[in-house]
């Protein structure tokens, strides 16, 4: 069944049809666009989102890293960015396969409806001007035969009157064969043209409108096939990024997973244990005997020059009582403001780094020197002289970073030897059960069970002033090394041709060398073992740092 069969005499339908088709066709395109905008403020919130909760330190830097709870809180950070970028792949591939596509589409239909509908309309009118014309002959033709048939009888009466002439009764005649003749030629001309609009009429009814039509039906079902493509590719965009979702959501769990308490409180120890040994008991300090005193001595108990005699230890109570509020301290180089602990740690990190300073100027040197063999063997290449003043810098670098490291090894054995006398007095000293206070210490009412419940369960002393500098930022000496060139590894999860500028092609599977993290855009920069390097999408990686 086709349009110009059954529907030959429905053409304002096919009409009307055919552009709520094209109407429907833009509607889904607006749609889509409006989808992608969606989309789009979609997934910028959520970047904005993930860099308003991204620390503001370096990992390095911020003690808190260290925690495996921020480390999941960063990991889901991370997902949600690469989830975010998901939503942007999105929006790209409907706004170029759907809504471009589809716009363009749109306009060729309306081009090709438009010439059909005009061909339909200039064959309409044809056909009407032939009908004109049939219906002009067909009026002179009874005109003529009225006008013949009037002159045949005006003949006619003349012949039978006796008073009319010889000359009047030809010229009567005459005229009624004028007319008859006129009439035939009309009824001729008349049969003729309307032969003519029957064959033309019958062409149009069952030859061009029919093809016209369809066309018109030819033209609907490729743009009815073409939107439910379109439809189709709503759920495609989507199903490809299904993967790469999971992925992220199933890092997000992972995340979740990786949470480990016990460690996270082992950090805590790590990071801010002082090494300082427990305060010991308290002596007992007898204050009955001045109560023996012969009353000429005092009879108000206070000493000669007449002031109040304070009693009791009320300076060393602040001591024995590190909870409370410390007083500022001053940051040394040596770190001996900070608990034997803490500096032991300190001097440690510094150490390394300046040794690691040091093994850089060193391999400088070297290089230097051999940049110079080859000047002098080859002077076209460069002048050997350039090169002394970078060898006499490297070299006077050498020198002062062996005396800061001879410094901090002596610093640092000191330190050790604090804490290992500090270990050694605990322990000594804890050998027995303290006894039990004879009452309260001063000033305990309100945190008392607070205080002990502290010091009874933890072997946590509190840190000194200083907690709020970034003293306390350094890590465990397992965790302190800093890889020299990669921060990372990571492994592509699929294949990605780098053809724009500043990108690297890497195969599904293969194994890269991190160097950068994804600083929010969406991008990681990345080694090859075989060589290269460039930036790749963060979420066709899995990424695991050093």
């Amino acid at each position: 069944m086709d349009w110009g069969t059954e529907l030959w005499d429905q053409f304002d339908v096919i009409e009307r049809h055919t552009q709520w088709g094209l109407d429907l066709l833009d509607r889904y395109v607006k749609f889509v666009k409006e989808r992608t905008d969606v989309e789009q403020a979609y997934a910028k919130q959520l970047r904005s989102l993930v860099k308003k909760y991204l620390p503001k330190r370096p990992a390095k830097d911020d003690p808190e890293s260290k925690f495996s709870q921020q480390q999941s809180f960063l990991q889901i950070l991370q997902e949600v960015n690469d989830f975010a970028g998901q939503r942007e792949l999105v929006a790209e591939n409907l706004s170029v396969r759907v809504c471009l596509e589809l716009a363009k589409y749109s306009q060729e239909m309306k081009q090709e409806r438009k010439m059909h509908f005009q061909e339909g309309r200039r064959a309409q009118q044809q056909l009407e001007s032939g009908f004109k014309q049939l219906e002009n002959s067909k009026r002179k033709f009874e005109r003529d035969c009225r006008e013949a048939e009037k002159a045949a009888q005006t003949a006619e009466r003349l012949d039978q009157d006796i008073n009319a002439t010889k000359a009047d009764v030809e010229k009567a005649k005459q005229q009624a064969h004028l007319r008859s003749h006129m009439a035939e030629e009309s009824k001729n001309e008349y049969a003729a043209q309307l032969q003519r609009f029957n064959r033309d009429q019958a062409h149009f009814y069952f030859s061009q409108m029919p093809q016209i039509f369809d066309k018109l039906q030819n033209m609907d079902e490729r743009r009815a096939t073409h939107l439910g493509a379109g439809y189709g590719l709503l759920s495609e965009a989507e199903l490809q990024v299904v993967p790469i979702i999971a992925k992220c959501l199933e890092g997000m769990k992972v995340a979740a997973a990786a949470v480990d308490a016990k460690n996270d409180s082992q950090v805590l120890i790590e990071l801010h244990k002082s090494g300082f040994a427990r305060p010991g008991d308290v002596e007992f300090e007898d204050f009955s005997q001045p109560m023996n005193r012969a009353p000429s001595d005092s009879s108000l108990g206070t000493p000669s020059d007449g002031r109040p005699e304070l009693r009791g230890p009320t300076r060393s109570r602040a001591k024995r009582w590190p909870f409370g509020k410390k007083n500022k301290t001053v940051v040394t180089e040596d770190f001996s403001h900070l608990p034997p602990e803490q500096q032991r740690k300190r001097l440690q990190q510094q150490l390394e780094d300046r040794n690691r300073e040091l093994q850089k100027e060193v391999d400088q040197r070297e290089a230097l020197k051999k940049m110079k063999d080859v000047y002098e063997k080859t002077p076209q290449m460069g002048d050997p002289a350039s090169l002394e003043p970078r060898i006499t810098e490297t070299l006077n670098n050498i020198e002062r970073l062996k005396l800061e490291v001879q410094k901090y090894e002596a610093w640092l054995a000191e330190a050790e030897s604090r804490v290992l006398s500090n270990r050694g007095d605990s322990l000594s000293r804890h050998t027995r059960p303290p006894d039990p206070p004879a009452s309260a210490p001063p000033d305990s009412s309100s945190s008392n069970s607070g205080s002990q419940n502290n010091k009874e369960s933890s072997e946590e002393t509190p840190l000194e002033e200083g907690q709020d500098t970034p003293i306390y930022t350094e890590f465990d000496e397992d965790f302190e090394e800093e890889p020299a060139s990669p921060i990372g590894h990571c492994v592509a999860i699929y294949h990605f041709e780098g053809s724009s500028e500043g990108t690297i092609s890497m195969a599904e599977g293969e194994d890269l060398s991190l160097m950068e993290e994804d600083k929010g855009d969406g991008w990681t920069r990345v080694r090859r073992k075989q060589g290269g390097e460039g930036y790749v999408p963060t979420s066709y990686l899995r990424v695991t740092l050093n």
